[in-house]
């Protein structure tokens, strides 16, 4: 039997940084990263909330604050803070829960906060799951 999710307002993901995200020197991950971490938390709430994929209206924030490196794990969270008619205000952030150093050996254990976004969705006119 699965367990019903307790905040159906939220999403989470949890992934480690491949060596194909690598883009810089260092193995540094770029932010573009987290953007697709975003959009996938934004996906996952515009289904919930209207029932289809909906789509990303607009970012008001953006901040990137702390670095990505290949094989760090990372966990992006996302929340519901604003419901209009069809768009929804979105909360999230990535932590860095387990940190890597250049030559992949573990460097920070305690979760670091490495990105934050605020962004509007625009979901379907159901309203719900199953709604068009």
């Amino acid at each position: 039997m699965v367990e019903p999710r307790p905040f159906d307002d939220q999403a989470m993901i949890r992934l480690r940084l491949a060596p194909g995200d690598a883009r810089y020197a260092g193995n540094l991950v770029p932010g573009s990263k987290a953007m697709e971490i975003f959009a996938d938390l934004e996906t996952e709430l515009a289904l919930r909330e209207g029932g289809d994929e909906g789509l990303c209206a607009a970012y008001e924030s953006v901040e990137f604050l702390a670095p990505l490196r290949v094989g760090d794990y990372v966990e992006g969270i996302a929340r519901v803070v604003r419901r209009g008619r069809r768009s929804r205000t979105i909360e999230a952030r990535i932590f860095k829960v387990i940190g890597v150093d250049e030559r992949g050996r573990l460097d920070k254990a305690e979760p670091v906060l490495a990105a934050t976004a605020v962004a509007t969705i625009v979901v379907g006119a159901g309203g719900e799951a199953g709604g068009t």
